[in-house]
């Protein structure tokens, strides 16, 4: 079978209705995404998921959504107007910009010479490094760059109608700091005691330059974060737990072990006691998915420092009074949707010749859990009272388009864990076949234990 690339997936997302183009009858707009039917459910799935495990399964943990426009003094507290940056340089022939690092990162995948962290090096020995190395523009062949700038990556717009009385404010580059500037909120609606966490799913944007291979690097995407406040003494344990955490996460999601790894970060921010990402093995490399940080008491400390509220707690036992220290886990939604997608991903030979592609999805992922196809069309009218009742329960398909073969594929392809043909049988015996995505076997079962035999393969 061929190999997966990043061009053969995109083809296959937007043939399937998983994913299409940004603005696409306007062709295009660089790094947007839209999700189709199929993609905004698998989205869907993999936060409501998220949300089971880190609100609904985890004791003294608690939901918030945040806003994406906040007073701008909070990106000057959490030092994003100072810091938030990508090193840039363009090229003096063709005009284009381009990452540094990446530029780096992209030349030792190529010849397998990872001898430098470009993380962790100043501008001046990035610039020196692709000079040294002949790392030439990706666009033109040329080398002849400018020298590397730091470029700020917030989107900036303006609040009011009237010309001269606008206020500069920031689309928010992450969810995180609407979780800490809410802490006292949270503490006091929730009579929370530490530790304690916050959930919060959300928009954020960044005006990256980057391609992206398709759905990875984006101007727009969704993050999936939880903070976690706790005593200093306790921090490097829960820190330690939210590591295994994640990853587990991911394995009991079905994807391959082999294919997930732990990454620490070389370098770490200023305030940061320890980082550490989970990296999955794209078809174009390692690369980050989510993300483990020991925090520290920076966050609150900043925005107790900027907004004159005081942040400290006092433990109820021991009258100790401190400000918390914050352990993060985040998620990028729209990666683990892209890695999923590629861990899925599955061409397989059948018996006598042909081929038929499965996204072999955990049943809970999958856009659609049943898909009801009557046999022939004069079997619609029973079909589709079997596919009404079960829309109560799960997410179903109705299709009756085609040979009952080719509506097979037609659901592989989007990895609908079961199919249920209704045939002239039905009528009589009230059975249907059930047909299982993975294995193709079939069997027969009653109308009415079609939602039970669902329901027990969708726990989690």
């Amino acid at each position: 079978m061929s190999e997966l690339t990043m061009d053969k997936l995109a083809s296959f997302c937007k043939r399937t209705g998983i994913v299409f183009q940004g603005s696409e009858i306007y062709g295009g707009m660089g790094n947007t995404w839209d999700y189709g039917p199929v993609g905004i459910e698998l989205k869907n799935n993999i936060k409501k998921l998220w949300w089971k495990r880190c609100v609904q399964q985890s004791e003294n943990s608690f939901g918030i959504d945040t806003s994406i426009l906040m007073n701008p003094t909070v990106w000057e507290a959490s030092g994003h107007l100072a810091s938030f940056s990508d090193p840039l340089m363009d090229c003096k022939e063709c005009k284009t910009r381009h990452r540094a690092d990446k530029l780096i990162e992209e030349y030792q995948r190529k010849t397998n010479n990872f001898d430098v962290n470009p993380d962790a090096m100043s501008k001046e020995e990035l610039y020196d490094y692709i000079v040294k190395h002949n790392i030439k523009c990706p666009n033109c062949g040329k080398l002849n760059f400018t020298e590397i700038r730091n470029f700020n990556l917030m989107f900036e717009t303006s609040r009011g109608v009237s010309e001269g009385k606008q206020s500069k404010i920031f689309l928010r580059p992450e969810t995180a700091q609407g979780e800490y500037i809410n802490f006292l909120n949270l503490q006091r609606t929730t009579r929370a005691k530490i530790p304690f966490g916050v959930a919060n799913i959300g928009k954020a944007f960044r005006n990256e330059i980057t391609p992206g291979n398709f759905t990875f690097r984006t101007i727009e995407f969704e993050q999936m974060e939880h903070q976690l406040f706790c005593h200093e003494k306790d921090a490097m344990a829960k820190y330690e737990f939210y590591k295994d955490f994640a990853m587990k996460f991911f394995v009991d999601l079905g994807m391959d072990r082999e294919k997930l790894r732990f990454k620490d970060h070389d370098k770490l921010a200023h305030y940061a006691k320890a980082a550490c990402d989970v990296q999955y093995k794209f078809p174009f490399g390692w690369d980050e998915m989510s993300g483990t940080h020991l925090r520290g008491t920076w966050d609150l400390s900043r925005h107790q420092e900027f907004s004159g509220k005081c942040m400290e707690y006092t433990d109820p036992y021991t009258n100790e009074t401190f400000i918390p220290t914050v352990v993060e886990h985040t998620i990028g939604c729209d990666r683990l949707a892209l890695a999923l997608l590629c861990d899925a991903y599955t061409e397989e030979e059948l018996e006598g010749g042909d081929t038929r592609i499965v996204l072999k999805l955990n049943p809970n992922l999958s856009a659609y859990k049943v898909c009801v196809l009557p046999l022939q069309k004069n079997l619609s009218e029973k079909a589709k009272e079997i596919y009404k009742n079960l829309t109560n329960f799960f997410m179903c398909s109705y299709d009756e388009a085609g040979s009952i073969g080719k509506r097979y594929r037609r659901q592989d392809e989007i990895g609908t864990p079961y199919c249920v043909t209704v045939d002239f049988d039905t009528l009589n015996d009230g059975c249907v076949t059930i047909r299982d995505r993975d294995t193709m076997k079939q069997e027969r079962i009653k109308i009415d234990e079609i939602m039970n035999y669902v329901a027990k393969k969708l726990v989690f």
